[in-house]
């Protein structure tokens, strides 16, 4: 964990933790998602339950091997697809084997002919984060947008993915900023539902 104090700008812990996250061996990415899926998600899964997860940017976790895990339990799958900067994100379903399209910002996501669905669960990328379920993007807003348009149309669970050496002391949150229920690393998994 970054000994970085409270109040150090977010842009400041942005850059050191994708720094920190930069700096993890190729192997030590691999063996990290493994780890996160061998383990699973920290909340039971109903059958039928769409779960979401993103396609992984720059050094961030793959969260295809949890994926592949949970969609062996008979839920459907989703990843995000970007509408336009300033925006909510959408969902539209995605198998593991589906063929993906780079989207307008050239993030891999299904065809905009797949089914858009609501998700139960979504799978947060994130550059930083504290153990309060605060997280650090990349400055764009699209998660916490989701997350609030998300949590107005049903109760939806937030797990955020991200490696040990991502979490900070403490995010400066801002009141649009949106909370995540847990995040999984490598290492532990943060019940952030009490923070």
């Amino acid at each position: 964990m970054s000994n970085s104090p409270a109040s150090s700008s977010k842009a400041d812990l942005r850059t050191a933790a994708l720094a920190r996250r930069d700096a993890l061996s190729g192997e030590h990415r691999a063996a990290g998602a493994q780890a996160i899926a061998l383990r699973g998600l920290p909340i039971e899964i109903k059958r039928g339950t769409i779960v979401a997860g993103y396609s992984p940017i720059r050094s961030e976790i793959d969260p295809a091997p949890l994926m592949r895990n949970v969609a062996a339990r008979d839920v459907r799958l989703a990843l995000p697809a970007i509408a336009a900067r300033g925006q909510a994100l959408r969902f539209r379903a995605w198998l593991p084997d589906d063929k993906l399209m780079r989207g307008p910002l050239g993030i891999l996501e299904p065809s905009p002919g797949a089914a858009e669905i609501v998700p139960d669960i979504v799978l947060v990328p994130m550059a930083a984060f504290d153990r309060s379920g605060h997280r650090i993007g990349y400055g764009a807003g699209h998660y916490d947008r989701t997350l609030a348009q998300l949590r107005k149309l049903k109760a939806i669970t937030a797990i955020g993915l991200a490696f040990a050496a991502q979490e900070v002391k403490a995010v400066p949150a801002l009141p649009h900023d949106v909370a995540l229920d847990y995040v999984l690393t490598e290492t532990e998994v943060f019940d952030c539902r009490s923070s």
